[in-house]
């Protein structure tokens, strides 16, 4: 197959072709790493590849039995781990890492057939909105090399905006979809939390707000993935009723009646948000109100600055968590020299960080859900920008080594203040907030929300538009999802020189 036909093709049309065997799964295989392997030198896709494992496999599959049998997809390198594949969560820590066995999450892509064809990188623990791990070095954005192209899942949406794959397995612990869906003009959509599959061996990503799923150039492949994935799952420590329809048939139907909407461009923590934001916003709010839908402005109900206070208490007590379960597995201390300043800035942070405080941070995550649930009972949407801004450029939001070596010396002179430490840790993530700081209210409220390829700047750079919903409605907006992708203002890969 010709890459300018494969570029063309969704997951849901490859598992077609290979059905009526008018291709074979070799050959989609065969394809794809040849366009990774061209891209790859620039773009930083992938941690590690499969390639001779994965072409084996294409010859012993049966192809009558799975939905996606023979379509090829990368993994996140985090998670979301394959039996006897290295996991390295972007860690140097985790280097020599093997997966015992696949994650639930995985076998149910294994089950549909998909073909795994390694795994994509992601920043260090996936901790950021940027993907320039230590250990890889930096992905980079199909739009514009020079930019990133998003976290944490930022080695898939490269790989997807590059033509190498139609989606990719993809985590949200605080935007790490609907952000490099944003960055790079994909569909990004984060299901409802307890929706899809998590471990074995733990089920509380984040303490609920992280979430596995994919990223995709179509609408009907994310919600073909929500059928596939959508579970009641005993290990999890989060359920949702599972949704009694096919999303791949409702995204098509209509709502029945008209939408009452309300939107923001604020950000919600005071900072700056860009024109370019603001203008992809209103042109969506002005396709709506032509569409018969009313649409208002209004402000978001939830605090967002003492939301994300809120978050980074759970972020320090989950990496102390992490650092110390570390520690514990590798038999020796970890220093300031093992991990990237992120995680040890959180690491020290968690120490101070009492029983007390982290079960009163989640309590507020309640009463955030609480108020938007109150919201959604007068608006069906609540539209924001997905990022602030545009793609910033690489390096632009990684420390250099003298703020590393301040940060480090200050969260250790703070040592056992709580209030410093947890200021030290807002102040070392707000240039990277200003960023992006509409996302992560769904992921602590556990709403479903998505980003929509809407807006490309005039550098040529994309940004989406964020769509956020009542818990257990992502049908209602995969049905909006749809209705924007056959409008004029979808971009999809219009624009990327990957797919001129």
């Amino acid at each position: 197959m010709n890459f300018d036909t494969y570029k063309t093709l969704d997951a849901t049309e490859m598992a077609g072709l290979i059905r009526r065997k008018e291709v074979s799964a070799r050959e989609l295989l065969e394809t794809a790493f040849e366009q990774l392997e061209k891209v790859h030198p620039t773009l930083n896709v992938t941690t590690h590849t499969r390639k001779e494992k994965v072409l084996d496999e294409a010859e012993r599959m049966n192809l009558e039995e799975a939905p996606f049998a023979g379509v090829p997809m990368l993994l996140k390198n985090i998670s979301q781990s394959v039996e006897g594949e290295p996991m390295t969560s972007g860690s140097k820590l985790l280097q020599g890492n093997q997966s015992k066995h696949d994650s639930y999450f995985v076998k149910k892509f294994r089950d549909a057939g998909f073909h795994f064809m390694g795994h994509t990188n992601a920043p260090e623990f996936g901790l950021k909105n940027i993907t320039e791990p230590a250990l890889y070095g930096p992905s980079r954005n199909p739009w514009n090399s020079e930019h990133s192209p998003g976290g944490s899942s930022g080695g898939a949406s490269a790989a997807i905006a590059s033509g190498v794959i139609p989606l990719a397995g993809a985590s949200d612990g605080g935007g790490s979809i609907r952000i490099p869906a944003s960055f790079t003009s994909l569909f990004g959509l984060k299901p409802t939390r307890g929706r899809t599959p998590v471990g074995p061996g733990y089920g509380r990503q984040w303490q609920g707000a992280s979430i596995n799923f994919v990223l995709s150039r179509s609408v009907r492949d994310s919600a073909a993935m929500l059928d596939l994935l959508q579970v009641v799952q005993p290990e999890a420590a989060f359920q949702t009723p599972l949704f009694p329809g096919s999303y791949v048939q409702s995204m098509s139907e209509g709502f029945g009646q008209k939408l009452h909407i309300g939107f923001s461009t604020k950000s919600p923590v005071g900072t700056s948000v860009s024109e370019d934001a603001v203008a992809a916003v209103h042109k969506t709010v002005k396709w709506l109100e032509s569409q018969g839908h009313h649409v208002e402005e209004v402000d978001s109900p939830v605090d967002g600055i003492q939301l994300m206070k809120d978050y980074y208490v759970m972020n320090s007590g989950e990496m102390n968590a992490t650092i110390l379960s570390l520690e514990h597995a590798l038999g020796r201390k970890i220093t300031a020299e093992h991990v990237e300043i992120e995680p040890w800035v959180l690491h020290q942070a968690g120490k101070s960080v009492s029983a007390a405080m982290y079960s009163k941070s989640l309590s507020s995550w309640d009463l955030a859900a609480e108020k938007m649930a109150n919201f959604h009972r007068m608006y069906d949407f609540f539209i924001t920008p997905a990022t602030a801004y545009t793609a910033p450029k690489i390096g632009e939001l990684t420390p250099n080594q003298a703020d590393c070596d301040k940060l480090a010396d200050a969260i250790d002179e703070a040592s056992g203040n709580t209030e410093n430490q947890q200021q030290i840790v807002y102040d070392m993530f707000l240039p990277s907030l200003t960023y992006t700081p509409f996302t992560q209210l769904a992921n602590l409220t556990g709403q479903p929300a998505m980003s929509v390829p809407v807006h490309v700047s005039d550098q040529g750079l994309p940004l989406g538009v964020q769509v956020m919903a009542q818990k257990g409605e992502e049908h209602r907006l995969l049905k909006l999802a749809h209705q924007l992708e056959q409008s004029a203002l979808w971009v999809g890969m219009s624009g990327n020189p990957y797919f001129e």
